[in-house]
């Protein structure tokens, strides 16, 4: 075991541990949630990481987005973490796409990974994302923050989960975020990416709702 990793027992056995050093995950994002997945990914001991995304920091990012700084403003966010994932192991493989995930790319994207994280910010490409994924037969984890409130679920190919979430087109017009929401709502999704990657019971097709002002949690099964 590498002395990186080995506070990560006995929460995670040696057996695990070498599950997790074999699997590819794609994040798709690398703004609020996605560096904050990546770099919990990165962390735990995941095998390699393709990470995507076509937009580049602006000053609006700062209050929240773990990978965004000053001199960095204007810079690709890809990049970014791939530099980032490079300080923080150097021996992890990174495929970095500095490229919005489209309809003409994204099975290209989730080609050959384990395992797809939504850290999207819109319901469109987030039903674009699932649908590939439920196609091509790779669990997906969807993960959306707004204000005080973190979403999380995991959706096997077939639960629909992101239909029966979103069944129609809505608008969202609020899309203030506080700097620890993305913290919160990259956790719930890397935990259950975990436990779906080593092998353990996870529970699929449920939405995990958490509400930071109220300190309310709840469990919506849809699927």
């Amino acid at each position: 075991m590498e002395p990186r990793y080995v506070r990560n027992l006995p929460a995670l056995t040696e057996e695990e541990c070498r599950r997790l050093a074999r699997k590819r995950v794609l994040v798709v994002g690398c703004g609020g949630l996605g560096g904050h997945i990546i770099d919990q990914l990165a962390r735990i001991g995941i095998g390699a990481l393709r990470v995507a995304d076509g937009d580049v920091f602006e000053a609006t990012n700062l209050n929240r987005q773990l990978l965004s700084q000053v001199p960095l403003l204007g810079t690709s966010k890809a990049k970014a973490a791939a530099d980032h994932l490079a300080r923080v192991n150097p021996e992890l493989p990174v495929d970095a796409v500095e490229a919005f995930m489209t309809e003409e790319n994204v099975r290209s994207l989730i080609h050959g990974c384990d395992l797809v994280l939504d850290a999207l910010d819109n319901i469109p490409s987030r039903k674009r994302l699932s649908r590939a994924c439920a196609e091509a037969g790779i669990p997906y984890v969807y993960g959306a923050i707004q204000g005080w409130v973190a979403q999380a679920g995991i959706s096997l190919p077939g639960d629909g989960l992101l239909e029966r979430l979103f069944p129609e087109e809505i608008e969202i017009t609020d899309k203030s975020v506080l700097s620890f929401t993305p913290a919160l709502c990259a956790a719930m999704q890397v935990s259950l990416g975990v436990k779906l990657l080593v092998g353990r019971p996870v529970e699929t097709g449920t939405v995990f709702y958490f509400d930071l002002l109220h300190q309310e949690y709840e469990q919506i099964p849809l699927a």
